[in-house]
């Protein structure tokens, strides 16, 4: 298993190299990284064509098998990174347009999707709209980072374009996955009340918030009345935000922990400036890991084969899904202080899919909803086409809409 770790690190940090001197984004080798030796092109090479050598050159099982985990701990690094970065009076300031961006694009896409779905497959609703959530999240493990790097540079600082997409990008997967979850009950059968678990939203966001804020106190007056070194400081960190993530996995109620995680940073830079960068500084050294870990694991959850099952159509409701979601983006900044090129690089920076996807895709197949095998197949295809056009998409429009 440590050899395979080596492996795949090892070519993530080679491809990331190459794709960044072809001025592609990094980010792109590290998930090639992940299909190119993940499980699937694993059975192909090693049991379909019998070159067996090459099998501990692959992710190993093990790895695999705790791939979720891994994949979650990436993402948390990340969120962390962005809570510590979330001013006060920045996030007062851009507060409503925030909240319309966490809601509106997820809505406007997953519903577009679901309609589609339905006309165009002939899926019942319940089918179209797991088809449609599932689609409908964006993905933070793509967006957060870019817009780090935009906020390291000072782009879009006058309006703080980054702080509306970060704070979007943490509470759209709450719309989506909640929704998700609704229509995969009634694809099943299950007596599940739509208007019920659209009330658990707020409830969900509020609970991350407060609980998040309050766990960020806490740790604010241990690191105050303690005296801890910095590295470890940064693991304390790094283990209650692990801990407060499953507090949403143990299903006791509603908590979006992604925001809550953000929320922890927020308080800690609201009640001490210079611990937050001390703090963003070690956490920016471990996303070195971090970044790999999670990029290339979710390569690793990519069957390229299942992609061709889909066809045509399936680009074809990937594309309609994109074209709700800059409604939904669109109407979410109407009135707001932003031009048409900065509402332009907004709808440009929520393409990405990754994460969501890559968890929950193969769900309704595995639960034996009808047209599972192709809702896995546009959900990989989704990924596949929005995660090179959104980052790339983000490059380019830094320097020619912001």
């Amino acid at each position: 298993m440590l050899f395979s770790f080596a492996v795949f690190i090892l070519t993530a940090m080679l491809l990331a190299k190459l794709f960044e001197k072809l001025h592609m984004p990094p980010l792109l080798g590290m998930l090639f990284t992940g299909i190119l030796l993940g499980s699937y092109s694993k059975d192909y090479f090693v049991y379909e064509k019998g070159f067996t050598f090459l099998n501990s050159f692959f992710i190993s099982d093990k790895i695999l098998d705790v791939s979720n985990e891994l994949r979650t701990l990436g993402l948390i690094i990340i969120l962390i990174r962005a809570g510590l970065g979330i001013d006060k009076e920045v996030l007062k300031k851009i507060g409503k347009t925030a909240i319309k961006m966490a809601s509106l694009p997820c809505l406007f896409e997953g519903f577009t999707v679901m309609f589609a779905a339905h006309f165009i497959l002939g899926y019942s609703f319940p089918i179209a709209g797991c088809l449609g959530f599932i689609l409908a999240a964006v993905s933070p493990a793509v967006v957060v980072p870019e817009m780090l790097a935009l906020k390291d540079k000072g782009l879009g600082k006058e309006k703080e374009i980054p702080t509306i997409i970060l704070a979007g990008a943490s509470i759209d997967d709450v719309f989506a996955i909640t929704l998700f979850t609704a229509f995969l009950g009634m694809s099943l059968g299950e007596g599940v009340n739509i208007f019920q678990e659209i009330s658990k939203i707020p409830i969900s966001i509020f609970s991350g918030l407060a609980l998040g804020l309050f766990t960020g106190y806490i740790l604010y007056l241990l690191f105050k009345y303690f005296h801890i070194r910095d590295t470890r400081k940064a693991l304390i960190f790094l283990i209650t935000a692990i801990m407060f993530h499953h507090i949403e996995e143990m299903k006791l109620f509603p908590i979006a922990s992604l925001l809550g995680i953000m929320a922890m940073g927020f308080m800690i830079l609201a009640k001490d400036n210079s611990l937050a960068k001390r703090m963003a500084l070690k956490f920016n050294k471990i996303w070195v890991f971090g970044e790999i870990l999670l990029f290339v694991l979710i390569g690793a959850a990519v069957n390229i084969r299942v992609i061709f099952e889909s066809g045509h159509i399936g680009v074809l409701i990937v594309i309609i899904g994109l074209i709700g979601r800059l409604i939904g983006v669109t109407t979410a900044l109407y009135n707001s202080n932003l031009n048409t090129k900065e509402k332009l690089f907004c709808g440009i920076s929520y393409i990405p899919k990754a994460t969501v996807q890559a968890a929950t895709a193969g769900i309704p197949l595995a639960m034996g909803v009808p047209h599972g095998d192709t809702i896995l197949a546009i959900g990989v295809l989704a990924i596949i086409i929005t995660v090179p056009v959104g980052v790339t998409g983000i490059r380019l429009g830094r320097d020619t809409l912001l």
